[in-house]
């Protein structure tokens, strides 16, 4: 059985599209890091979900954290609309990365891996961000976007997985799977 650990509804969507037939495994693992680094942060934190998920000796357990990173910081989900807004601005008109790392758990076997995707902000004015904001997309997402909805009126370019920005690199994942079978 592929168990599916985490909570996330795009995580579930871009599973399901790919036609796999998993399951949800709640996981309540701890998801802080001792890694600065933001493909080792989210690689830890997803092995953290994974290992926090109960599962069989024939399972396959999915885990996965996704980050935003400008200037080196990295933005997690907004704690109320003023983070989103600070965030928000400081992503107007420039370039940023998005990680994904993803763990996968099978019969004591663990292999982690992460996607970078580069994302371009049109510069956004002040309405732009406020309107943003008021749809309430931002407030559960890295980065206080999500590019799968309105926030992708938001981005000019992106360089990389599309998906990887969703929350998912489902391509490498599925690769990555087909190796684990």
């Amino acid at each position: 059985m592929l168990i599916l650990a985490s909570k996330s509804p795009r995580r579930r969507d871009l599973l399901g599209l790919i036609g796999l037939d998993f399951v949800i495994g709640e996981s309540n693992a701890d998801e802080s890091s001792v890694h600065t680094d933001p493909a080792e942060m989210t690689m830890e934190i997803a092995m953290k979900k994974a290992m926090g998920t109960q599962y069989g000796a024939d399972d396959i357990v999915i885990g996965a954290d996704t980050v935003v990173v400008c200037d080196n910081k990295v933005l997690g989900k907004p704690k109320d609309k003023a983070q989103a807004k600070e965030m928000l601005t400081m992503l107007s008109g420039r370039t940023h990365s998005v990680y994904t790392g993803v763990c996968l758990l099978k019969n004591g076997r663990c292999e982690c891996f992460y996607a970078k995707t580069d994302v371009k902000f049109y510069d956004l004015s002040d309405e732009t961000i406020e309107w943003y904001i008021a749809t309430n997309e931002p407030m559960d997402k890295a980065g206080s976007y999500g590019i799968q909805g309105k926030g992708a009126l938001l981005v000019e370019k992106i360089d990389g997985d599309y998906f990887n920005v969703v929350g998912l690199p489902i391509a490498m994942l599925n690769q990555k799977l087909k190796e684990m079978m």
